[in-house]
């Protein structure tokens, strides 16, 4: 009886390390089931030529899971910053889009076209934007 026991010993440690397994099995399939599924293909809200800066808000509302109104902030915080910086003089660059900055045109010396009078074109400041190489090869 004595052997019996032993093996019964033997065996049961045995079964145990089998279960053991078969555990662990358990919750990794519980991670795989949580996952998020893959989200549906992006189809924006703007339709038609001009597409406006609420409706590119709602795009990254949408895409990023912001309300409305955090996005359209977002935006109008970022258009407000980027003109702060250009009205005193700073180039803004934006990775893949391009460079905002203030050009300085001199003056000179011009035609009215209608009578082919000379006139005085006086020296003025404008907006300039360079296209980034990136966003060149995307669109052309």
């Amino acid at each position: 009886m004595a052997a019996a026991k032993a093996k019964a010993k033997k065996k049961a440690p045995a079964k145990a390390a089998k279960k053991a397994p078969a555990k662990k099995a358990a919750p990794a399939k519980a991670k795989a089931k949580a996952a998020p599924a893959k989200p549906a293909k992006f189809v924006s809200v703007a339709t038609g030529d001009v597409v406006t800066m609420k409706q590119l808000a709602t795009d990254l509302a949408a895409l990023h899971e912001l309300p409305k109104k955090q996005a359209e902030a977002v935006m109008s915080d970022l258009i407000a910053h980027i003109t702060k910086h250009i009205k005193r003089g700073a180039k803004v660059r934006v990775p893949g889009f391009g460079i905002l900055m203030v050009k300085k045109t001199s003056a000179r010396m011009g035609r009215n076209p209608a009578t082919g009078e000379t006139i005085k074109i006086p020296a003025k400041k404008k907006v300039a934007f360079r296209v980034s190489k990136d966003l060149k090869a995307a669109v052309l």
